[in-house]
């Protein structure tokens, strides 16, 4: 398997959260504004599915993390989040050496209802849109 330097582009550091899941893709990295946690990746083989594209349960799960993050920063002493629902419309497949990244725009705070809505775009170019609903756990 051939690993590509991921070159991130300025603001991305190595991303924070890892997880037994995300493990086998990383590097993974994330930039963190006021408002969001935007995940980002140079795709790789190991990214990828028999047909030489980003698999699609990648893109899904990174955008689920990305909203999730999003909508935890909005809150304060939050026990974490729980996905309800998640719905995503692939436009364009993502290549082999492209940047992704998966972008969340935090959309209603209920009293235990997230929602949030994505975007993933590879190199700059929209190749899946993302809505989410979450459970909001109290801390422990």
């Amino acid at each position: 398997m051939t690993t590509l330097p991921a070159n991130p582009p300025e603001g991305f550091e190595p991303h924070f959260r890892k997880s037994p899941l995300t493990e086998p893709w990383e590097p993974l990295y994330s930039r963190t504004t006021d408002d969001a946690v935007i995940i980002g990746l140079r795709a790789g083989e190991q990214h990828c599915n028999a047909r030489g594209f980003v698999h699609g349960g990648l893109i899904s799960a990174l955008a689920d993390n990305a909203m999730g993050l999003s909508c935890a920063r909005r809150r304060d002493n939050v026990g974490g989040l729980v996905t309800i629902s998640l719905n995503m419309d692939f436009m364009k497949s993502a290549q082999i050496g492209q940047w992704l990244e998966f972008r969340a725009t935090h959309v209603k705070n209920g009293g235990r209802i997230d929602v949030a809505q994505g975007q993933v775009t590879a190199d700059d170019e929209p190749c899946a849109l993302v809505t989410a609903t979450f459970r909001v756990l109290s801390k422990r």
